[in-house]
């Protein structure tokens, strides 16, 4: 499915300055930095939990063009979290991008969005790039947030990482040529593991993520970089927790992806997750990036505890099944997806549960 666009409405100059203007009287953003975001366009990669929030909020605020990507559809388990839909969406199946657009215009009609319905890969990111300001992180899985660090690099776009799982979440934002990007900082700091699907999520920590990573969004596009927060922060919000990590030290001379001499590593086929549909069997195969090593009986038990599909293993190999699908992992991380041929959807299901 292509784009779908919607054009920026006619507004008069003095409903645009009445609508932002509480945003403008605080001082230190003011008119120039509301001048920054008419003039920015954002690549939201996501519109999940994270992403409808991030998506709101720079659409409230009045970001000039907003391009959104998410390849899944509206489920009822989304709806708990993922602010922008509505029970209809679910009950149609509605594509999270597109509905999404449809809500971000009646919020806000003086901007442009473009929704994308397609699967996150390298080629597709970086055919959206030209005229984007910042890439901003609503995705599952690091699979794809790898790609998009390194199309960031590539291109010299600043990019905001974030995550959260149960009540743990952490935002990070990434300036090229001037901070260590996500590659530098895998081994080093706290990135977590399981996902939503696993360890269940409270929309507070979604929140929190999506006011950090907003805020952080409104400094560098309204021009004011000075006011990053520069450190990793991290929080937990049943635990009542909160830390930043300082973690210039993390950048490295010889990383493949921001070094002296980058490679860009994870916009090669090598190095990415490989989806192959098997002839005649409406199965697809999923090959991790890198190798894994998966504990057999924990992942079989960690299954079990969702209580929500049936589950059967042996030394070799796990099942899971949950209409209308039946997922096979193997210890080096690979699995098999029966009950389609569609690849999208097999990623999907698959990084519920392995993000």
């Amino acid at each position: 499915m292509g784009p779908d666009n919607r054009m920026p409405a006619p507004a008069s100059s003095a409903g645009r300055d009445g609508r932002y203007s509480r945003q403008v009287r605080f001082t230190p953003f003011g008119a120039a930095g509301q001048q920054g975001l008419a003039k920015s366009c954002v690549l939201i990669v996501g519109m999940g939990a994270l992403g409808t929030g991030i998506a709101e909020t720079l659409a409230r605020c009045g970001v000039g063009r907003l391009i959104l990507v998410d390849r899944d559809y509206v489920e009822w388990s989304n709806l708990q979290r993922q602010q922008l839909y509505t029970e209809a969406d679910a009950l149609q199946r509605m594509p999270k991008a597109a509905a999404a657009r449809i809500r971000l215009a009646e919020v806000n009609s003086e901007i442009e969005i473009e929704a994308h319905v397609l699967d996150g890969r390298a080629e597709e990111l970086e055919s959206l790039l030209p005229g984007v300001d910042l890439i901003m992180d609503g995705t599952d899985n690091f699979d794809t947030r790898l790609i998009m660090n390194d199309l960031a690099q590539k291109h010299g776009i600043p990019w905001i990482y974030g995550a959260c799982v149960g009540s743990y979440g952490l935002t990070y934002t990434i300036l090229p040529g001037e901070t260590p990007c996500l590659n530098c900082l895998l081994g080093t700091v706290p990135m977590g593991g399981d996902t939503c699907d696993i360890a269940g999520i409270l929309p507070q920590a979604v929140q929190l993520v999506t006011a950090n990573a907003t805020a952080e969004a409104l400094k560098l596009l309204g021009g004011y970089r000075e006011n990053l927060r520069g450190r990793l922060l991290t929080f937990d919000v049943w635990r009542n927790e909160q830390q930043e990590i300082g973690v210039k030290s993390a950048k490295r001379i010889d990383c493949p992806s921001c070094g002296d001499h980058p490679l860009y590593p994870y916009l090669t086929a090598a190095n990415t997750e490989r989806s192959d549909v098997l002839c005649g069997r409406d199965t697809v195969q999923i090959r991790p990036a890198g190798k894994r090593n998966l504990n057999l009986p924990e992942t079989a038990a960690r299954l079990a505890g969702l209580n929500s599909g049936k589950v059967e293993s042996n030394p070799y190999l796990v099942s899971y099944t949950e209409e209308p699908y039946r997922m096979v992992v193997f210890a080096d991380g690979r699995a098999l997806i029966h009950g389609t041929s569609d690849v999208a959807a097999a990623r999907s299901f698959y990084h519920r549960y392995f993000g």
